[in-house]
């Protein structure tokens, strides 16, 4: 499933071609993939305006004129595709704008969705009420971990996928976060605070990293697994430098470490970690 880097590095794309431009057209190709197209799609947004895009967790925002933005989830297998050419099977939603533009929403496996919500009830909708501070953000510090993870039970890798705690995180980039700062997932997240509640060095270290890991896989365009493109239909990179993920049995590339990759699961998801130098 893309995660923040992937959705980021999509929205930035989309903005090169769609920030300031009108919106033309709008084709559903079908009546909707995870959940329902919304049914006044077209109507509301033929000819409006794209006044700005961002990125909450991980879902993309298209804000336009008419106080109405367009919020997309891409699932597992979702991707925005620029001038698409020959339109798909699995070019579910297509976009043109009024400097010809074209683009397409492609999904195969249909997990995605999109909603029409107006602007001004973003931050109360149920999807963003309860979602946690942005990782790339200030407000993620190791205090702010500690305080969120005090006395807490839950292992560290639940408590930083928990989208409650920290907005966008996935498995990959917690996988390659807690490698980072040398955390056993299977810890409890109670680690990150001392009995006082001020952060502990696990906080401090783990912050940095995360923020670290997300901003590295931003400048490679993400991390191309299966179906993940970025929007001008080339790959992410970042997969190319993962030091724990998908590396099951292979050597850590910590400086000195002597250990090996594991693999566990994890609720049901796969853990890469490793052993020796992960405490």
């Amino acid at each position: 499933m893309p995660e923040l880097p992937e959705v980021e590095t999509t929205v930035r794309g989309l903005a090169r071609v769609l920030e300031g431009r009108t919106m033309t057209r709008i084709e559903t190709r079908r009546a909707g993939l995870r959940r329902p197209f919304p049914v006044d799609l077209a109507q509301a947004l033929t000819g409006a305006r794209v006044t700005g895009l961002s990125r909450r967790a991980k879902y993309g925002l298209i804000h336009t004129d008419r106080e109405r933005t367009l919020v997309f989830h891409l699932g597992m297998s979702g991707r925005w595709r620029i001038d698409p050419g020959e339109i798909g099977k699995h070019d579910h939603l297509v976009l043109e704008t009024s400097e010809g533009q074209a683009l397409a929403l492609n999904d195969a496996r249909r997990f995605g969705f999109m909603l029409l919500i107006p602007t001004m009830e973003l931050q109360a909708h149920a999807l963003f009420a309860e979602i946690g501070v942005e990782p790339l953000g200030d407000e993620l510090t190791a205090a702010h971990l500690a305080r969120l993870a005090h006395g807490r039970k839950t292992d560290l890798k639940a408590f930083l996928l928990d989208q409650r705690n920290i907005a966008g995180l996935g498995n990959i980039y917690v996988a390659e976060a807690l490698h980072r700062a040398r955390l056993n997932p299977k810890r409890p997240a109670s680690v990150l605070a001392m009995r006082n509640g001020a952060p502990s060095e696990h906080a401090k270290r783990l912050a940095p990293e995360i923020k670290a890991v997300l901003e590295a896989a931003l400048q490679a365009g993400g991390s191309t697994l299966k179906d993940y493109r970025k929007a001008d239909g080339s790959r992410g990179a970042f997969q190319d430098r993962f030091a724990v993920y998908g590396r099951d049995g292979e050597p850590c590339e910590h400086a000195g470490c002597q250990g090996t990759i594991k693999r566990i699961v994890q609720a049901g998801r796969s853990t890469f970690y490793c052993p020796t130098c992960q405490r």
